[in-house]
């Protein structure tokens, strides 16, 4: 056995102290033990918080226990009735393991051989019947149904129930992991809960391990904020998430856990299966993680219930007079508790009762098999049971449940509690034959002897055990997981918000991110459509000029105001309420991103469509967060994401940290994103308009809704043109539009350019024809993504139809008879700019913003990217010299003309020689 250190953090009780008059402090105690029968728990509490305050004026450090004893957080004399017949949930649940297991084995045939996991749902399977039978309300329940965030890796589990209930087929089943092959005839069903490949049964994604609790907050959060806006009542919804012990390592497993309980979240319950185990070996071998996280939780302000031993345990335990028994517990080491479980009875009488003497003679008289037979507390329905119903009972805060299992229980010794459980894939023919026995399942030797064939178990629906299940999901209102789309549709907003930003900013200079606030607070002025909108910042109001919407949308929060904002006399204070419209998340881009989705699934989560609009530093969208946006697609989310002060050389000053030249290729790599990098306001005020018909319009344009729009907007402010008469605006939605003409006579040359660097092209359009002789065409493209999305689906279409007459990408119809090269540049780093080089039939030339951004001033970092307008024109040059038609000397003049190596003659951000960039 390992040594045992003292460690006061993990152990709930600070025995090591030597007692040196122990007739004394049994007088204390006797003393506190009349106090409680006399005068009641609240009378002692406070005395003896009073006593600790007092200890501490008199220089006495009394430890803080945040942690306690290695047991249940409920006594056994505290535990609820049991209300239901344990003897048929029982029978049920062994089903519901027998196929799970053998679902995953099925699926290691040869010719298959697709993976899954075995082992988790046995440590899980109780935690989730118990819930399926008395907690988890489906969408047909009064008030809606509840969100349950279920654990990834169990997911055999699921289907298994869903088997059993008649939701799936076994061809179903045997479709595990074969969602294209699908060589059973079955529907196909992923590995682990995906909504967007299962759109009817998973609701929420959750083994991209740490997104499940992060993203469980804040959807109890969003559930208060609809009721606080009385846009829906969601008092009787909860949400519960389920996860490991291990993931609670993932940085978004415990970031936000203060959120919950500031916002007194008791509609929210983490369950934590408490296996010991992550995927390799323990989660802390050396230490005790439910010792660990009842602290953490406890810090953040939660309420910690504690599932650590079966009913079994519960004798020991009430004869445990000196706590001998609580104190080996306090002290034993996850490491072994682990290795207790992949041994034997006579092993754990060795090794764990056999310290104390007074421990070893409790179990005496025990056999080996009764105390092999020991549980632990979250596979004991009775135990589970009394701590769902404490938690959903709580008020004023959450709560999480830390329920200690075994990896792989249940399936044998080759399973159970082993460190390489996880990556156990199939069980053999003896393992079959012995679950079958544990199990009690009526099934022959020889359907076993091939565990690739080995049979489901499903009784005759007339089963009691059947029919019970039935009932109690009735009761319910109906089965879950169950992913129910209930959208009422969002009425068209009005033209005028869209109209307001589109006629130019005259002599004033606007930028794009101030241009699209403006439409921002104008939609939100209209009463039907502007309730739909939800603004999400991550604490960046005041640089995106979202301060304004304060003092009339208000920010939420559950508590409402409490105190007196220091600028309350201002006219744009800082307002809070718990009818706020504004989810302000503080600075946490993950929280933001959680709620993102959260909102922007509402319509099928609630039935209440929204349209969230995340606002933040693009620099710290799908770099940071890109994980959270590919579970959102998966989520099928829809809304807008900002990035604002978007572009390497725009954020003027900031360096390299802030610079983003990047968002947009990270970005294309979600198939559910659409994305675009508008130059002009009324480029914003167009695609923003598509983006609503798009997403929360009827859907008869053919187009997928599940999407969601990803614009880039900049903080350096221009001179804003009035929309042109004429305008393509199909052009601009599907990525590219004309802006000007080439005009004069010389060889003929066209530009590109996105967002902010949109002027620089124009500029260098008027320096080509003043300064060489070459007329310019200038193009703006609102989205390379977009025109590649389309040269891809034409090149795709062509592939799998030879037989039919090509079709043509978008981009080269347009560009075909257009004369010259082209010369692409934006404030983005080149693979964007080259995106599209496979369709563009001209050649081509791509200037960008590579490498780490810097702080400087915009037109020196510009001229030192060489993606300004002096460095489009000597591009330019340099292609028609290419093509012969005009001598290279003329490349070199230029060179020398712009003074091109040197960032201080950079003026592409400048509009007259006293400004500084």
């Amino acid at each position: 056995m390992s040594s045992q250190p003292t460690r006061p953090l993990l152990n709930g009780l600070y025995n090591h102290v030597p007692d040196i008059d122990p007739e004394e402090t049994r007088e204390w105690i006797d003393s506190l033990d009349g106090l409680i029968d006399e005068k009641g728990g609240p009378r002692t509490r406070y005395l003896l918080m009073e006593m600790k305050r007092h200890a501490h004026e008199r220089g006495i450090q009394v430890p803080h226990n945040i942690v306690t004893p290695y047991i249940n957080t409920i006594a056994a004399e505290d535990e609820p009735y049991y209300p239901g017949d344990e003897k048929l949930e029982r029978e049920f649940r062994r089903w519901t393991r027998w196929n799970a297991a053998v679902q995953v084995t099925r699926q290691q045939r040869a010719g298959i051989g697709v993976g899954g996991h075995i082992s988790s749902y046995a440590a899980q399977a109780t935690l989730y019947e118990v819930g399926h039978n008395w907690f988890f309300r489906g969408k047909n329940a009064e008030g809606g149904g509840d969100h349950i965030f279920f654990q990834g890796h169990s997911s055999p589990g699921n289907y298994s129930r869903a088997y059993l209930e008649g939701r799936l087929t076994e061809a179903d089943l045997d479709s595990f992991r074969q969602q294209a092959s699908r060589r059973s005839g079955g529907r196909g069903i992923p590995s682990y809960p995906h909504p967007r490949q299962m759109d009817d049964f998973w609701e929420f994604p959750t083994v991209s391990l740490g997104l499940g609790p992060i993203s469980a907050i804040y959807q109890a959060w969003y559930n208060r904020y609809l009721e606080g806006r009385g846009l829906k009542d969601t008092s009787k919804q909860h949400v519960w998430a389920f996860m490991g012990d291990g993931e609670m390592d993932e940085v978004e497993s415990r970031g936000v856990l203060h959120l919950a309980a500031s916002q007194q979240l008791d509609n929210l319950t983490f369950v934590v299966n408490c296996n010991l185990q992550r995927l390799d070996g323990p989660v802390r071998g050396n230490g005790k993680i439910i010792q660990e996280l009842e602290a953490s939780f406890k810090g953040a302000g939660w309420n910690v219930i504690k599932v650590i031993w079966g009913r079994e345990w519960d004798e020991l335990l009430a004869a445990d007079k000196d706590n001998a028994l609580v104190n080996i517990m306090n002290d034993t080491l996850d490491g072994d508790y682990q290795t207790f479980k992949a041994n034997d009875g006579s092993y754990i009488r060795e090794h764990f009762f056999g310290r104390d003497p007074r421990t070893k003679a409790m179990v005496a008289d025990w056999s080996d098999e009764k105390i092999w037979k020991l549980k632990r507390g979250g596979h004991d329905y009775h135990k589970v049971y009394a701590a769902y119903k404490a938690a959903t009972e709580h008020k004023g805060a959450p709560t999480v449940i830390l329920a200690h299992t075994v990896k792989g229980y249940v399936l044998g010794s080759n399973f159970a509690g082993r460190n390489s459980t996880h990556q156990m894939k199939k069980l053999n023919s003896d393992d079959l034959k012995l679950l079958r026995d544990t199990l009690q399942l009526d099934i022959p030797d020889a359907q076993l002897d091939d565990p690739y064939n080995a049979p489901y178990f499903k009784p005759d629906a007339n089963h009691p055990a059947m029919q019970y299940m039935q009932e109690r999901r009735r009761q319910l209102g109906g089965y879950v997981p169950e992913r129910r789309v209930m959208e009422q549709g969002i009425a068209t907003p009005p033209e005028k918000p869209f109209n307001g930003i589109r006629s130019g900013s005259g002599k004033q200079k606007v930028a794009t991110t101030m241009a699209f606030v403006r439409m921002l607070k104008d939609l939100l002025r209209d009463k039907e459509f502007g309730k739909h909108i939800v603004p999400i910042i991550p604490d960046e109001a005041r640089t995106f000029g979202l301060d304004a919407i304060f003092p009339s949308a208000k920010i939420f929060n559950v508590q409402g105001q409490n105190y007196t904002a220091v600028d309350s006399e201002m006219l744009l204070s800082y307002k809070e309420s718990d009818a706020g419209q504004i989810l302000h998340t503080g600075i946490t881009e993950a929280g933001s991103a959680a709620a993102f989705t959260a909102v922007g699934t509402s319509y099928a989560t609630h039935g209440v469509p929204m349209i969230p609009v995340y606002i933040f530093y693009s620099m710290f969208g799908f770099q940071r967060t890109g994980d959270q946006f590919w579970a959102a697609a998966d989520q099928l989310a829809r809304g807008f994401i900002m990035g604002a002060t978007a572009g390497r050389t725009t954020l003027t000053g900031e360096g390299l940290q802030h610079l983003d030249g990047h968002s947009h290729v990270l970005a294309s790599t979600n198939p559910a994103i659409v994305q675009y990098d508008p130059a002009y306001a009324y480029e914003v005020s167009h695609i923003v308009k598509d983006g609503i018909k798009r997403m929360y319009g009827d859907g008869s344009d053919g187009r997928d809704q599940n999407v969601m729009y990803y614009l880039t907007v900049y903080n350096e402010p221009i001179h804003q043109p009035a929309e042109p008469e004429g305008l393509d605006v199909d052009g601009l939605l599907k990525g590219l539009y004309k802006l000007d003409e080439a005009e004069g006579e010389g060889p003929e040359v066209q530009l590109f350019a996105s967002g902010v660097a949109v002027p620089w092209i124009r500029e260098a359009r008027e320096m080509l024809r003043n300064d060489w002789g070459v007329k310019a065409a200038t193009w703006s493209v609102t989205s390379f993504y977009e025109l590649r999305r389309d040269g891809l689906a034409a090149d795709e279409h062509n592939f799998l139809h030879p037989e039919e007459a090509p079709r043509e990408a978008y981009l080269t119809s347009v560009l075909k008879n257009t004369n010259g090269p082209i010369v692409a540049t934006s404030d983005f780093e080149k693979q964007v700019q080259d995106a599209i080089r496979p369709w563009v039939p001209n050649d081509y030339y791509v200037l960008g913003a590579n490498g780490f951004g810097f702080s400087d001033m915009r037109a020196a970092a510009r001229r030192e990217f060489k993606i300004d307008s002096a460095s489009v024109v000597v591009r330019a040059l340099q292609a028609l010299a290419d093509r012969g038609e005009i001598d290279r000397s003329v490349v070199k003049q230029a060179i020398d003309k712009y003074d091109l190596f040197n960032a201080n003659a950079g003026t592409s951000g400048i509009s007259d020689p006293n400004e500084v960039a």
